[in-house]
């Protein structure tokens, strides 16, 4: 696998426009034996004629085995390592809001969720609840007060939420406090480093108030806490490869990301549609199109896989729009898999193809799991990609003599 500063010494400029659609949790799995996933099961003409066009494989984030996040799963997209370079999704989730982080703060994702009588986590989404009732808590909870700490509470979307935790001697290295199953505890925020010691005890202190504040409330009566994470530095794939990026896409976590690694990112979307409409308004302004599609991941996580089959063909149908931009490099692919069965992320690599004028085909006559198996580039690591939509877009000069 070439590495980044390899690529970055490479790096030319070139007038080819590149398009990375991401359809998140695209993967899955069969319900029964011998059956199909829900990506085989879809109706895709569109997408099984560009892996005719173009070429195959499967990609994976970190390595067989590992599931990844969704913030690993993306910056293996954009050409990061995403063990070095992992953000905890925490500030992801606050940049792709609008918040400034400063030096020293400490963003943590909260998912509101349902706990029994006893404490017991019994829904860690709460039903997914509406962002205007998750709004109404989050306006209680910007009253808890807790002495030399500035606290802040922002909605996210849905159950899904940010806290912005501002003061003195504050350190991320927390535990998580989503024991990730059901019918049991939540875990304390315990600091896996000395020094995080006084963070455990304001988030311990958050909690017992936040249990207090909203604990009579139905469904959401508590939040769960991951992600813990400073602000994030490095550098964009503005300076790294000379691109003119833009971020199209209708979730704040997936803003965020794309702001800390350099893209412009378009406000206001909320449908795939309205995200392929922008492309299209924004075409002549940028050279490379981060399009992210939320649905596949979110009906994976909910065990409904006719619905995740509905989410991909609703993609399948936009392609033609994409497709008549006349993008010099097209990839479709996903940062991870979500399979319907297991309601959670997975370690399968995703499907991956890639369609161009300088894009040898290989033997794939459709888009799925197993024949993306079959494709010329068989499992490779999603950090490649990067390469590849540069290579094929003319944008990396000769490697030596």
């Amino acid at each position: 696998m070439t590495s980044q500063s390899v690529l970055q010494g490479l790096a030319q400029p070139a007038d080819t426009r590149l398009v990375l659609l991401v359809l998140d949790g695209l993967g899955g799995l069969a319900q029964q034996p011998n059956g199909l996933t829900e990506l085989e099961a879809a109706r895709t003409p569109n997408m099984d004629l560009l892996a005719a066009e173009g070429q195959t494989g499967l990609s994976q984030a970190i390595g067989p085995g590992i599931t990844p996040g969704s913030g690993p799963g993306h910056l293996a997209l954009f050409g990061y390592d995403p063990v070095s370079s992992n953000i905890g999704r925490g500030a992801l989730s606050a940049l792709g809001l609008g918040v400034e982080l400063n030096d020293g703060d400490v963003a943590v994702r909260l998912n509101f969720c349902t706990v029994d009588d006893k404490g017991r986590v019994v829904d860690r989404r709460a039903g997914r609840i509406d962002s205007s009732l998750n709004s109404s808590l989050i306006s209680k909870l910007n009253a808890i007060d807790l002495p030399g700490i500035e606290l802040q509470f922002i909605t996210e979307s849905q159950h899904r939420a940010v806290l912005v935790m501002r003061g003195s001697g504050l350190d991320p290295r927390i535990t998580e406090t989503d024991p990730q199953r059901l019918d049991v505890f939540p875990v304390d925020p315990e600091p896996i480093h000395p020094e995080a010691q006084r963070t455990s005890d304001v988030l311990k202190g958050v909690l017992a108030a936040v249990r207090e504040c909203i604990g009579g409330e139905s469904p959401a009566n508590f939040v769960l806490m991951r992600g813990y994470a400073g602000r994030p530095v490095f550098q964009g794939i503005d300076q790294l490869y000379g691109l003119n990026p833009l971020c199209i896409a209708t979730y704040p976590m997936y803003k965020g990301l794309a702001r800390a690694v350099g893209m412009d990112v378009a406000e206001g979307l909320d449908t795939i549609s309205a995200e392929v409409a922008e492309l299209s308004a924004q075409w002549n302004s940028y050279d490379y199109f981060f399009l992210h599609v939320k649905s596949p991941d979110a009906r994976g996580e909910d065990g409904d896989f006719d619905g995740k089959v509905a989410a991909i063909e609703e993609v399948d149908a936009k392609v033609p729009d994409i497709l008549q931009l006349r993008p010099d490099v097209f990839v479709l692919t996903g940062d991870h898999s979500t399979p319907a069965v297991l309601r959670q992320h997975s370690w399968h690599p995703s499907p991956f193809l890639i369609r161009g004028e300088w894009v040898r085909p290989d033997r794939t006559e459709a888009f799925g799991e197993r024949d993306c198996d079959t494709g010329a580039l068989g499992v490779f690591p999603a950090q490649s990609i990067m390469a590849m939509m540069l290579g094929h877009g003319g944008r990396l000069a000769k490697f030596g003599a």
